[in-house]
């Protein structure tokens, strides 16, 4: 039972949003107007032409009650708009088309109404979805297709207001080719569907860049009470074995943070074309397969996407300039996980690899670069630009900070009531330091001290931040003095101690030395994606040609864009690799997600 301070509190954050939340820039939808809040979808996956045909039903509420429906769209086929009450046609417009927006479809309501059915097809080529022939799957037997809706993609896929400040319940009925299975963001089967057939139900209210759709041949293994895995048969035990401490880790979760709100949390193991380390689909993780190293010392991530079920899913950036909200909260939490599984001086080393990581992403903005602030001005561009390391190790070091400043205890309940009083619900960031000012720094003293300002607003890190160090990187270093690390020692090494190593190695280290190190440790025929993409970049630098035809084949074979964007950039910086590089990217686009192709077909200019 919620005390009366909190209901007030929640009270208040509502009033303030209604009042103060300015329109989402990339959103043509107008929900203050006329709102969508549940939808009902009853889609065919056709893979012979790779489209989804169907239709939406979305209930809606009406504040003006003489506006239209404003609703995203992304090369939507609208086949015809029905009040599904009474059969009546519905007039409407589909505007044209923005580079980043899409098409707004604007539908006129008569008096009363408060559902509309909307038939359409999506396009063979809608930005969410990848489409896979049976070839570039494991089973080479099936067909595979999943979606990727962040953060402004699920236009591309249905039809609905296409922004995180909006929230809507959902079910479906989806029919996929016997012998296949289908998931959803929601409650999900757990054997296959003789007919093909499958519904789906979400029934807490979610942002529409949180809807996915996979379909493919998987199997399901239990890992732990409410935890789980999906995955392609020939995949399935070593997923299983890899994700073993998801129990575990969401049990972690819950100690610190309270209950999980989702019921189920799984992982869906995709093709290495995703885009992403993962995606935090509510119920349903997408996990990238670089992940599977062997050891589990890659599991941070699936720490990651189940920390997004509290910052992120059941407490949401308002728009995309807001974003650090979602992923700074995360990668504390996700360290925080981490810390009561494996320990501090664990916790510690994805601290440094991250202050490493976010000092090189601010490196290659500028320190005076608007983009290496929290607060993003991101209105008339691509949101996914705002998708790198500032929102997540700026926002971390940002949260730290407060940390240190008012000890864990005080922080751990202030975040706590944050995710209480503000769950299902989307903010802003200045609703948030709203209530941080209200909730916890509430002296002028200590806001000063915290230089929050500067931490927001302004661009580079503050000369404030926490200096990270772990005790294990420092025996790491120890060993970069010698012309070999040695081997009985560089035995014990996670991955996250071979990162410190090859990122601490001399810029003008020799190809001699280079040889000898892979001779010794193997670092080019590595199983292990992050050591490999580490590798690369070294060889690139120092034209390591050893390296270079497995370079290429990871190349092709990995979408993640972590990994092939930094590569394809650093073989680009002279004309003979760039020439190389577009070269490679000939070989690759054809298996890469639109997410990755629209980055690199920038860079590359292809």
């Amino acid at each position: 039972m919620r005390t009366i301070s909190a209901v007030l509190f929640i009270f208040s954050s509502l009033m303030f949003n209604l009042k103060a939340t300015p329109p989402d820039p990339h959103s043509c939808s107008l929900p203050q107007q006329v709102v969508v809040q549940k939808v009902h979808l009853d889609l065919k996956v056709d893979f012979n032409q790779n489209i989804l045909k169907g239709s939406a039903i979305l209930d809606l509420q009406r504040a003006d009650t003489m506006a239209p429906l404003w609703l995203d769209t992304r090369n939507l086929k609208i086949l015809k708009i029905i009040d599904p009450q009474s059969g009546e046609i519905c007039k409407y417009t589909l505007h044209p088309e923005n580079q980043w927006l899409g098409s707004p479809l604007e539908i006129e309501l008569k008096a009363g109404l408060t559902q509309v059915r909307i038939e359409y097809e999506a396009s063979p080529e809608a930005a969410a979805l990848q489409w896979l022939s049976p070839e570039q799957t494991l089973g080479k037997q099936h067909p595979f297709l999943f979606s990727q809706s962040q953060a402004i993609l699920a236009r591309s896929w249905m039809p609905i207001q296409d922004s995180p400040g909006v929230r809507f319940r959902f079910d479906a009925t989806v029919q996929v080719p016997p012998g296949m299975m289908a998931l959803m963001s929601a409650e999900n089967p757990q054997k296959k569907s003789p007919d093909g057939k499958y519904s789906f139900k979400m029934n807490q209210p979610i942002p529409a860049y949180l809807m996915s759709l996979a379909v493919g041949d998987f199997e399901y293994k239990k890992i732990g009470r409410n935890t789980g895995v999906y995955a392609e048969p020939r995949a399935l035990e070593a997923a299983a074995w890899e994700f073993s401490e998801m129990q575990d880790m969401l049990d972690a979760a819950e100690n610190l943070y309270g209950a999980y709100q989702w019921e189920q949390y799984d992982v869906l193991l995709l093709p290495p074309s995703f885009p992403f380390g993962g995606m935090e689909n509510p119920r349903i993780t997408y996990a990238t397969p670089t992940i599977l190293a062997g050891d589990r010392s890659l599991v941070s991530l699936i720490a990651h996407e189940l920390a997004h079920s509290w910052s992120g899913n059941l407490v949401t950036n308002a728009t995309w300039n807001d974003f650090w909200l979602n992923e700074g909260f995360t990668v504390y939490f996700e360290r925080r996980i981490m810390e009561a599984l494996k320990g501090k001086p664990y916790a510690d080393m994805l601290e440094l690899l991250g202050w490493q990581d976010v000092h090189h992403t601010i490196e290659d903005f500028g320190k005076d670069s608007p983009s290496t602030c929290l607060k993003l001005k991101l209105d008339g561009k691509d949101p996914d630009d705002g998708m790198n390391d500032i929102a997540y190790e700026k926002g971390y070091f940002f949260l730290r900070t407060i940390e240190n400043l008012v000890g864990r205890e005080a922080f751990d309940a202030f975040l706590k009531r944050h995710f209480t009083a503000n769950a299902f619900q989307s903010l802003n960031t200045e609703t948030f330091l709203q209530q941080l000012y209200q909730y916890l720094l509430i002296s002028e003293e200590d806001r000063n001290a915290i230089q929050v300002e500067k931490w927001v607003y302004q661009p580079g890190m503050p000369d404030n931040a926490p200096q990270p160090k772990a005790e294990l990187f420092d025996k790491v270093s120890e060993q970069l003095t010698q012309d070999l690390p040695d081997a009985g020692i560089a035995k014990a090494w996670s991955t996250h101690e071979w990162l410190h190593y090859l990122r601490h190695l001399p810029e003008d280290i020799s190809l001699a030395r280079m040889e000898k190190m892979d001779n010794q440790f193997g670092f080019t025929q590595s199983g292990n994606s992050e050591i490999l993409a580490e590798w690369f970049m070294l060889a690139f630098k120092r034209n390591y040609q050893p390296a270079y035809e497995a370079a290429e084949r990871f190349i092709i074979q990995t979408g993640r864009r972590k990994f092939i964007v930094p590569l394809y950039k650093e073989l680009a910086k002279t004309p003979k690799g760039k020439m190389l590089a577009r070269s490679i990217y000939a070989k690759a686009r054809p298996n890469y997600h639109f997410v990755a192709r629209a980055t690199l077909d920038d860079l590359l200019g292809a």
